[in-house]
């Protein structure tokens, strides 16, 4: 397909026009990038960056007419600067709207986007989301639209940033199929979990899609081996079982025995990143923050999931499931713990309207 980006397919002519969006061009217009001057002169790195987006704005950072593709967006904030600041990549928020839609596809805190919750960046090394040091965030998820495209951040820290660096590729294309799907996007958590009650990853979805990743932020409130919960996909009009049920937490991620290893009596965490699944923030190793002092938080972990060899389709809607269960000396028991998740599809608009998304107090991590 035009948009492909696979090494077989890179000597075919694409017929495509690329273009760019940043502060050096926010526009994206051809032959318009760094008309700004510095003090080094004109077009010498003269807006390289949004500077202090005050608290509570919304700022349009793309907007594009179509047809088109994005192909790849990159953002980065500042380390903090003050004790306030810890929670930044939760309190900014990205929203993306496709055609004339009035609500948004896309409604995540920032950092949670691209696999970095808890309001910590870490280093991230997958197939569509790329996370490198330090705060260098990345997503290649392809986003086709027809018409025109916007991205919205939306600032609910209380400071403003001083300073937002970004970049939005992406391809005019002369005409896309008809059956298009559009990228999705959306973050939800309970802080206490319900005993016996399966977490809501994704709901509510009705029309024709494929579901494409999951992103999973567990802070574990209760001791012993936290990682029996099944993954369940309910699609088109499941409703008391489901047609897709995995077999654990861990196995869902790719993992097996508890990701763990015994090193001199102790039990280590086994953090990895791969093309397609991963296990990679662990409280305990935080390596943005060297001098951070993890007694005062319970275990916090991340993972992700990419359902891109195996997409999960469904034709009129799906749901999304994962059982809070765990296993100690006496055997299986519910939990309840506090998960936070991104769920990631592509379908048909249009869309149902999200569930409200929660204040930023009740998005910080404990």
């Amino acid at each position: 397909m035009m948009g492909t980006s696979s090494l077989n397919s890179l000597f075919l002519n694409r017929n495509m026009r690329s273009r760019s969006i940043n502060a050096e061009n926010p526009t994206g217009e051809k032959g318009k990038g760094g008309m700004t001057a510095s003090p080094l002169g004109p077009s010498r790195k003269g807006s390289p960056c949004l500077r202090n987006v005050p608290s509570g704005a919304k700022v349009t950072l793309a907007e594009m007419e179509g047809p088109g593709i994005i192909s790849h967006i990159w953002i980065t904030v500042p380390y903090k600067t003050s004790d306030a600041d810890v929670f930044v990549l939760r309190d900014l928020v990205l929203r993306f709207f496709w055609e004339d839609e009035e609500t948004p596809s896309v409604e995540v805190p920032l950092g949670d986007f691209f696999c970095c919750g808890f309001g910590r960046a870490c280093f991230v090394n997958s197939l569509p989301i790329v996370v490198v040091p330090s705060r260098g965030l990345n997503c290649y998820f392809q986003m086709p639209f027809k018409k025109k495209a916007r991205i919205e951040l939306e600032n609910q820290h209380v400071n403003p940033i001083p300073a937002f660096f970004y970049q939005v590729d992406y391809n005019l294309v002369d005409e896309l199929p008809d059956d298009i799907c559009y990228f999705h996007a959306q973050w939800r958590r309970e802080k206490i979990t319900q005993k016996g009650v399966d977490y809501t990853i994704l709901d509510g979805v009705t029309g024709k899609g494929h579901y494409v990743g999951t992103y999973l932020a567990l802070t574990t409130l209760e001791r012993y081996w936290y990682g029996e919960g099944e993954v369940k996909f309910y699609l088109d009009g499941d409703k008391e079982y489901p047609t897709i049920c995995g077999t654990g937490t861990e196995d869902y991620f790719g993992g097996s025995w508890s990701f763990a290893k015994q090193v001199d009596g102790k039990t280590v965490e086994q953090q990895y990143n791969t093309p397609y699944l991963g296990y990679p923030y662990y409280s305990s190793h935080d390596t943005e923050h060297h001098d951070y002092h993890n007694d005062d938080t319970m275990p916090q972990r991340g993972f992700y999931r990419w359902h891109i060899e195996d997409p999960i389709s469904f034709d009129r809607d799906i749901r999304v499931t994962i059982q809070q269960i765990g296993v100690g000396y006496r055997g299986l028991f519910e939990r309840q713990d506090d998960v936070a998740s991104v769920a990631y599809w592509y379908q048909q608009l249009p869309h149902a309207k999200f569930p409200e998304l929660p204040d930023k107090e009740d998005r910080w991590p404990r």
